[in-house]
């Protein structure tokens, strides 16, 4: 199972619980996730899949708390396992072992991608809140194309707000993440413009904070990044308003609505056409006429009398 498919799940999963499915829909899916997902650490990082799954279990159902509790020491289990082959592998090629050690030119990926994330210089000490690129004195001219550079320039921009991070970090992170967008849209066309406008939207977030400095730390790579969704991008209380708001519109679709009748004998005062639906209610003492309320099918005026 790959990445895409491990969050296809996850969110099914996210969706099933939130919408108080039957729980044998959340069973399957965690059953599916034991058998088929063997994710790495990064997988469950950029995911956030062992976040989602952990919380299951406090679930009030015992056998979703059981399923999802045995899934996430599974997946404790293969993240330690990679570990211990990482660090296995570090041993075999470190000078105490015995075998010579690789110049430096010649570092793995894993290698290049922590000296890549590594802070370069000095943290900013001026308003994290106002940074921006030309406010840091920051040359964003790194391709043969302006809109490339503007790009680099929004993007550092986004980066930048609210972090304390060096300027050359900021823009270190912000050609990465620029050349990802290129590399995936092929070229600076439509698709390429609106995903750079949308990171930079999400990253000047306020209450998102937590995306720009994933981004930055290297939790979240380049190319994962301009791959996300909309939906992706959300933090977790912005999908938790989103879930409360979906359950409380669901109620109110549910409230029976009043039946209203349609008279064709009164007519508007406004329009003066005799499209005119009423409803009527006891406002006052019982011994009082009912209150008649009038709207306009046409118009939309509305009016009451007793």
């Amino acid at each position: 199972m790959d990445q895409r498919e491990l969050e296809s799940r996850i969110k099914a999963l996210t969706k099933s619980v939130a919408a108080n499915e039957p729980a044998e829909n959340a069973l399957r899916l965690l059953e599916t996730l034991k058998k088929d997902a063997a994710p790495t650490e990064e997988m469950l990082r950029s995911t956030r899949a062992g976040v989602y799954v952990g919380k299951l279990r406090a679930n009030a159902n015992k056998e979703i708390a059981r399923s999802a509790a045995e899934l996430v020491n599974k997946w404790k289990k293969l993240v330690e396992q990679e570990k211990q082959s990482r660090l296995h592998k570090a041993k075999l090629g470190s000078p105490a072992s015995g075998t010579a050690s690789s110049p430096p030119s010649a570092a793995g990926p894993t290698a290049a991608a922590a000296a890549s994330s590594a802070p370069s210089g000095k943290k900013f000490t001026g308003d994290p809140e106002t940074r921006k690129y030309d406010a840091d004195g920051v040359d964003i001219k790194r391709t043969d194309s302006a809109v490339r550079n503007n790009c680099i320039g929004l993007l550092y921009n986004g980066l930048a707000f609210r972090s304390t991070a060096s300027e050359s970090d900021v823009l270190a992170r912000a050609v990465a993440v620029e050349a990802a967008a290129y590399a995936r849209f092929s070229g600076e066309g439509a698709d390429y413009k609106k995903k750079v406008r949308s990171l930079f939207t999400n990253l000047k977030n306020k209450s998102n904070r937590a995306l720009g400095v994933s981004v930055m730390a290297g939790d979240i790579p380049a190319a994962r990044f301009v791959a996300m969704t909309d939906d992706d991008l959300k933090s977790e209380d912005q999908r938790k308003k989103e879930i409360e708001l979906e359950k409380e519109n669901m109620k109110k679709a549910q409230v029976p609505m009043v039946e209203k009748s349609v008279s064709d004998s009164l007519e508007c005062g406004k329009c003066k056409k005799k499209m005119v639906s009423y409803t009527q209610a006891q406002t006052r003492s019982a011994d009082e006429p009912m209150t008649t309320f009038c709207e306009c099918m046409n118009c939309g005026h509305r009016w009451k009398f007793s």
